[in-house]
């Protein structure tokens, strides 16, 4: 038997039994080591403590600082051990998280482990990862803890969303704002639902046009507009050979700067050129970067990124010159390696703002930089000799608040003038504080999809809120890109209930999208599919561009296996808990089969409404769980029910039976709304499920605000 074999791995994507995030379920069988307590394998604790320090800040069930280590010195299972090894895991390689469980299901010796993510490739490897640590622990063998951690980071950076998808997203949830990621591995991610929906890919949106891409694409095209429309550029032009580029360099005036006319994030640039030889050099490597070659003025000054989000300026940063120090033994590749690629805001990660110089294959821009200074990368310079290495590699101060305001105005007509929504502005002068006009400064070029991290982790000067800025642009004050959604969930009558909550809904106008066991439904237009109550059919439904109502079945194996496709909910309804599904992910109990029924009650937004079936004692009992925040409406096919007879007494509201009739009635106040034959629906074989089914959908109608006799006038045409 193989020892904590992870027999199974689910990604609860949506709300589910642990908690309302997402989080990786994993089956574990513990084999061997069923009975084997932390405290029964000498040596076991210590050597777990040693090789994560750092898992004294979890609190566990002790719940105060050092409470793992505790439940470890006592005596705690491998299932528990492999949670917290896998979350200090994950926060080691850079995914901060801290809620995990682990719970004995009803098979001896197997358990579910669950552990909170941020990325679904890193939570899986760190677990796996985790697996392989504690067999080591457990036989008594060492283990490269430090290797591991560099594994996982390396996964990270492979799957992880980068800084300024991470800020967007984390503004986007400080508003509310639902966002889902489109597919793993991409930054492109999905805000808000249906017909409210916006998307972005990094920092680019969905309104970020083909022909503004291609205008700052084309740093002649750009530089032309730009000069036009009044923002200051530097005098320059395209050029087709190295004696052109000369030529163009002697027309200029020296010194001047060579770079390619399409390529972007700085490769191939060449800049403060002087002679005949570095300009011709420069060509070539630019040629091999882009489709064409310019040669413009070289503008002296600091280099500079300003930010523009709709309009506005939002941030600006200043670039400051690399250089290391000689101290007359070590050579300038010795010398980058040690005094600036130690640096931790230097890094391949983009999560760095800055790039680490490669001092195995330069970039031949800098070979330029030290050839200027009769320097190779292999020279020794003097005791105390300062050598530039290149003249914009720090984007390391924030400087927003100095930035003139006619250059304020010059950034954003360029922003404009090349048609984009976001736009990354290099400017080049002495001092952005004063005009650009006064001090020869330049705007030299525009980049649409503009890295944030500068901005987000400057070296000196406060993080500037670049990713609100850019939320606020796409949803304005009070829109937070929310569509009506009722969830529906029970054991028998779902898809009936569902199939005529839309009925009735059509009488709204509103564009529908439906999912259910039989199927999706966009408008009149019906997608056969298998899998429509489960999170697939939700996510369809949110992603239809037209939707403006989403009306979302959801299985005990959807919600137990996958979470729900929706993060909240207007309306939430639960017809039933029944007996049908026990057993199913090891849900064996009526009362565990309650928890996940209840996963609907508990997204409930706090200005919606439960629909609750008063006649089941488990659905009844969800409107007192302390998760329910909501108002709540309970259906019955009986008057004198004492649940309902409870709330009405409460003020509350409720759908019941009497006299052959539904009716509706809030408080002391009640009123009849049709007859149950008056219901176009069968009424034989499956009576009592069809006329709660009947009750649970007036409830959503009721709750949704339609009319009365918008309701039973649906409920008369329903087949």
């Amino acid at each position: 038997m193989t020892d904590l074999d992870i027999r199974e791995i689910h990604f609860l994507r949506g709300p589910n039994i642990w908690t309302n995030d997402p989080v990786l379920e994993a089956w574990v069988d513990l084999g061997g080591l069923k009975d084997t307590s932390s405290d029964l394998v000498p040596g076991f604790a210590d050597q777990l403590k040693a090789w994560f320090p750092g898992m004294i800040e979890h609190r566990c069930s002790i719940g105060e600082r050092g409470g793992f280590f505790q439940r470890l010195d006592t005596g705690t299972w491998p299932g528990h051990i492999l949670e917290h090894v896998t979350l200090e895991l994950q926060t080691l390689a850079g995914n901060a998280v801290g809620f995990g469980k682990a719970r004995e299901t009803c098979v001896e010796g197997l358990y579910k482990v669950v552990i909170e993510y941020l990325d679904e490739n890193v939570a899986e490897a760190c677990m796996r990862e985790a697996r392989e640590i504690l067999l080591a622990g457990y036989a008594g063998k060492p283990y490269d803890i430090a290797d591991a951690v560099a594994r996982m980071k390396r996964v990270v950076d492979r799957n992880a969303l980068g800084p300024s998808t991470s800020a967007i997203i984390a503004a986007a949830e400080d508003r509310g704002i639902p966002w889902r990621r489109l597919r793993e591995g991409r930054s492109l991610v999905q805000f808000g639902q249906g017909v409210n929906q916006r998307r972005i890919w990094t920092a680019e949106t969905d309104r970020t046009g083909a022909i503004a891409e291609h205008i700052v694409q084309d740093k002649d095209l750009t530089r032309t507009l730009l000069k036009k429309a009044g923002v200051p550029v530097p005098e320059g032009r395209v050029v087709a050979n190295p004696d052109d580029a000369w030529e163009a360099a002697e027309d200029i005036g020296i010194p001047i700067v060579v770079k390619p006319q399409d390529a972007n994030h700085g490769r191939g640039v060449f800049i403060n050129l002087t002679t005949r030889e570095q300009v011709e050099s420069a060509f070539q490597t630019a040629a091999n970067e882009g489709e064409g070659v310019m040669v413009e003025r070289f503008i002296p000054g600091n280099d500079h990124r300003l930010l523009v989000v709709g309009g506005e300026l939002i941030a600006a940063s200043r670039g400051d010159h690399a250089v290391v120090t000689g101290n007359g033994k070590d050579t300038i590749g010795v010398l980058v390696d040690a005094q600036l690629n130690t640096n931790p805001l230097r890094g391949v990660s983009d999560f760095c703002p800055w790039s680490k110089i490669d001092t195995e294959e330069w970039d031949p821009a800098i070979l330029s930089e030290l050839e200027k200074q009769d320097y190779q990368p292999d020279s020794v310079p003097n005791d105390g000799e300062r050598v530039l290495i290149s003249r914009f590699a720090n984007w390391s101060t924030e400087v927003t608040g100095l930035v003139h305001p006619r250059n304020r105005e010059h950034v954003t007509i360029a922003a404009q003038v090349a048609g984009l929504d976001i736009c990354g502005i290099d400017v080049v002068c002495t001092d952005i504080s004063k005009p650009l006009e006064d001090q020869g400064g330049a705007v030299v070029e525009l980049n649409a999809s503009p890295g944030l991290v500068m901005h987000l982790r400057p070296a000196t000067g406060e993080v500037r809120p670049v990713g609100e800025a850019i939320i606020n642009m796409l949803f304005p004050e009070g829109k937070n890109g929310r569509i009506p959604v009722i969830g529906i969930t029970g054991t028998h009558g779902k898809t009936t209930t569902t199939r005529l909550v839309a009925h009735l809904m059509k009488a709204t106008g509103k564009f529908l999208g439906v999912c259910h066991s039989g199927g999706l439904q966009f408008g009149a237009r019906h997608a056969c599919t298998k899998t429509g109550d489960r999170t697939s059919g939700t996510h369809g439904v949110l992603l239809h561009p037209w939707t403006e109502l989403a009306i979302c079945e959801s299985s005990a194996e959807s919600i137990l296996l996958e979470g729900l496709g929706y993060d909240c909910c207007q309306i939430g309804v639960v017809l039933n808990v029944g007996s049908d599904h026990l057993g199913l992910g090891y849900i064996d109990t009526m009362e565990q089969m309650t928890k996940v029924k209840r996963c609907v009650v508990d997204v409930v937004l706090p200005e919606g409404m439960a629909v609750l079936n008063a006649d089941d004692v488990f659905v009844a009992g969800m409107a007192e769980s302390e998760h329910c925040q909501c108002s709540v409406t309970f259906f019955s096919c009986v008057s004198d029910n004492p649940v309902v007879t409870a709330h009405l007494a409460k003020g509350g509201r409720a759908v019941f039976v009497k006299d052959d009739a539904i009716y509706l009635a809030e408080g002391d106040q009640e009123r009849r709304l049709c007859e149950l034959k008056a219901v176009a629906m069968p009424v034989t074989g499956h009576f009592q499920f069809n006329v709660q089914n009947v009750l649970a959908a007036v409830g959503a109608a009721w709750a949704y605000g339609l009319a009365d006799q918008t309701v039973v006038e649906g409920l008369g045409t329903y087949v």
